[in-house]
């Protein structure tokens, strides 16, 4: 089985931000990996897919804020340990070792995704863990997981439901962190991912 992401979702990412590297002062991708357990590999390569998409793109780690379980790649059941694979081809270790990952396991809940968009985190938090945008700032928010019609699950514990995240988006653009007019690119990658969209108020893709 082969888990590639859609041509589609790779052009809206390239798309926006090929078109502003010289424009604008930074460029930022939040990654998220909303779901845990083995039989969810397929999210974890997806998202590590899109993190290599992202550098590939000139995009540093020091910009990319990758939220994951990170509880695959030593999983007993890993018949490649410490690797992780998005074809049945193993061409490319995702995992490898030139990762970054910023949120990890059980740091990956709904307060903390939202607290990130919307730098209400607490004043200790490393920069690593920070969304240190501005008005000029363009930001790609990818999620991968599991959803419904207007939420997505999360670490199959809790829900965040498409007002949460326009909600998120509208606070984030009343404190100037993203550049206007906007070429913020929301792509959640699941199923009811359209209905999610449709509350979206910023550029999104499904």
């Amino acid at each position: 089985m082969k888990f590639r992401i859609p041509m589609a979702i790779l052009l809206s990412l390239l798309l926006p931000l090929s078109c502003v590297l010289a424009q604008h002062t930074s460029n930022w991708a939040v990654l998220v990996s909303t779901s845990r357990f083995w039989f969810n590999y397929r999210h974890l390569a997806n998202v590590l897919s899109m993190y290599r998409t992202v550098k590939r793109l000139g995009i540093p780690d020091s910009q990319i804020i990758l939220m994951l379980a990170d509880d695959v790649a030593c999983n007993p059941r890993n018949v490649f340990p410490a690797s992780v694979f998005n074809n049945a081809d193993r061409g490319l270790d995702l995992y490898g070792d030139n990762i970054e990952v910023d949120y990890r396991g059980y740091e990956v809940t709904v307060e903390n995704f939202i607290r990130l968009l919307t730098d209400r985190v607490e004043p200790d938090t490393p920069r690593s863990k920070r969304l240190l945008t501005d008005e000029r700032s363009n930001i790609f928010v990818y999620m991968t997981g599991h959803g419904g019609n207007e939420f997505l699950k999360f670490q199959d514990a809790e829900e965040i439901s498409a007002f949460d995240i326009a909600d998120a988006f509208e606070q984030m653009w009343e404190k100037k962190r993203y550049v206007s007019p906007p070429p913020h690119t929301y792509t959640p990658h699941a199923c009811g991912a359209d209905a999610v969209c449709g509350t979206a108020t910023t550029k999104c893709s499904s």
